[in-house]
This record gives structure tokens, C-alpha cells and sequence, in this order.
């Protein structure tokens, strides 16, 4: 064997070797990357979930728990098509039994009070993943433009309501501490947080509601009987417990404005 046919033979198995090397890299990069997106959608799904499960029944209308399925059945395919696992079948399921409940009107969630900061807070960080999540949907082209802006608006005026709730929960102790000052500071606050949802005709409603108790708790204070305060009290509690508890404010409620 001649010394350019040994020359030859060395470059075509370093030639293949190469070829051999980048193709296993090859391999590999594609496996990293089907793992990086298995584990990104296996989060969004779990997002999308944990929103559906923690937030308040309360906050949580049927357009809204819908938009949640649908990103969790877009994910489920999606995981499907990548064959995740077997856990993606039952992920799958639960998401039609879920649809399945919401479309039949069954799918009851228990109010949460917002009572305490901390409270307030979790709630808020849910809203804002929330914000998030619709956003994503949009730039995706899971849902169009107009359905964004209305669910984005409403998500903005829940924000505002968990602010004012808490505002809300700690008037009504200043109340019963007798902390009349105090009370009205809070109602104000409340007022405040609700008028930044100005277009909204259950916030509007909410804060003429506060000026009327801040007007009560002024005459309270000065001097005037506690009667009529007390019953003034009772009225409101019962009308900002069932904010968003009765069906009644989502006729009135037009976010597509």
C-alpha cells in the first residue's frame, strides 16, 4: 500500500469519525433540548393548575377557568406529541372532567376571605401569575386579541378588589375597636383601589357604597347615635361579602369596554 492511498484511508476514517461525533452530538442536543421542553410544559401545566385550584372561588368566573383548561389541554397535546410520559394521560383526563364540570355549571369553588396581609399578598402574586399566563396565550395565538383585553381587564380589577378587601376587613376591626379615624382611613383606602377600576359598574358601585359608610362613621364620630352606624355596617358587610359571590355582577359587569 502506497503512501497517498494510507493518506487517503487515514482522512476518510477521521472523516467518518467527524461525522460519527457531530452526529451523536447531534443526538444529544436533541435530546436535551425534548427534556428542557417536556419540563417546561410540565410547569406551565402545574402553573395552570395551581391557578385553578388556589385562587378564589370568588375570582374565579367560568371564561376564567375556561382560558385555564384550554392552556392545560394545549399543553397536555403538546406533551403528548413530545411522549412525555404516562402521567400526561391522567393530566389529560382530569382536564376533560374539569371542562366537562365548568360547561355544566358544576364546578362550585367556596369564597375566600381576605383577612390578613399575608393573605393579600398570595392572592396578588396568584393574580399576577394569572396576568402572565393570559399575556402568554396571546403572544402564542391561543387566544385573540379582544378575549386577552377583556380577561387582562378583569384580572387588573381583581387586583384592585384584593387590595380593597384587605383594606375592607381592617376597617370593620377599627370599627369594633372603636378606632373611628382609623376605620375611615381604611374605607378611604378601599375607595381608592376600587376607583381605579372606574370603568367597571360593580366598582363604581362599591365605592359610592364606601363614601356612604365614611359618612356614616364621620357622623359616629361626631357624636351622633351608634345605631344607625351599626345597621349602615351591616348593610355594607353584606353587600361587599357577596361582591363576586352572586351571578348578579357578572350581567351587570361589561369588561369588553
Amino acid at each position: 500500500m502506497d503512501t497517498t492511498m494510507i493518506v487517503l484511508l487515514l482522512a476518510a476514517i477521521v472523516t467518518v469519525s467527524i461525522v460519527l461525533i457531530i452526529a451523536s452530538q447531534m443526538r444529544e442536543r436533541a435530546r436535551i433540548e425534548r427534556a428542557r421542553k417536556i419540563t417546561s410544559l410540565e410547569d406551565r401545566y402545574k402553573r395552570a393548575n395551581r391557578l385553578l385550584s388556589e385562587l378564589p372561588g370568588q375570582y374565579l368566573t367560568n371564561d376564567l377557568k375556561l382560558l385555564l383548561v384550554r392552556n392545560m389541554e394545549d399543553t397536555c397535546r403538546a406533551l403528548i406529541a413530545l411522549r412525555a410520559g404516562s402521567s400526561v394521560s391522567s393530566w389529560q383526563a382530569s382536564v376533560a372532567e374539569q371542562r366537562q364540570k365548568i360547561e355544566n355549571n358544576d364546578d362550585q369553588r367556596p369564597p375566600v376571605k381576605i383577612d390578613s396581609p399575608d393573605k393579600s399578598t398570595y392572592v396578588q402574586e396568584l393574580l399576577q401569575n394569572l396576568f402572565k399566563l393570559i399575556e402568554g396565550m396571546h403572544k402564542s395565538g391561543q387566544i385573540d386579541g379582544p378575549t386577552a383585553k377583556k380577561n387582562l381587564k378583569f384580572v387588573l380589577f381583581l387586583v384592585h378588589k384584593t387590595h380593597a378587601d384587605l383594606h375592607v376587613f381592617q376597617a370593620r376591626d377599627y370599627v369594633k375597636q372603636n378606632q373611628i379615624r382609623k376605620a375611615i382611613h381604611a374605607y378611604h383606602l378601599a375607595s381608592t383601589e376600587m376607583g381605579k377600576s372606574r370603568d367597571n359598574p360593580m366598582a363604581v358601585k362599591a365605592v359610592k357604597s364606601f363614601r356612604t359608610r365614611i359618612k356614616e362613621l364621620e357622623s359616629l364620630e361626631q357624636g351622633e347615635t351608634a345605631q344607625a352606624s351599626a345597621e349602615g355596617q351591616s348593610k355594607l358587610d353584606r353587600e361587599w361579602d357577596n361582591f363576586l359571590h352572586d351571578d348578579e355582577w357578572r350581567k351587570k359587569a361589561d369588561y369588553d369596554d
